[in-house]
């Protein structure tokens, strides 16, 4: 199995799923940063802006936290 299937497989695997997760979880904090700014700056632009931002950030981790329990459907300790 070459290096670049291992790769790929990684993206599917639980462990992949939670570094994803992670990923993304991170992306929040720059949400948050860009809120601030955007408020103490009053520009409504980008406060729309980091509000769509989060949404996509949200909604990314819910897809992920979906595949995780998908993957955890067949494991007892999981529930």
């Amino acid at each position: 199995m070459s290096a670049l299937t291992k790769a790929k497989g990684f993206k599917k695997s639980k462990s992949g799923l939670y570094v994803s997760m992670a990923t993304s979880a991170f992306g929040v904090i720059g949400v948050v940063k860009q809120i601030k700014r955007a408020r103490s700056e009053s520009d409504t632009l980008r406060l729309v802006d980091a509000i769509v931002t989060g949404a996509a950030v949200v909604t990314n981790l819910a897809i992920l936290y979906r595949e995780v329990k998908r993957l955890g459907d067949d494991d007892v300790l999981l529930g």
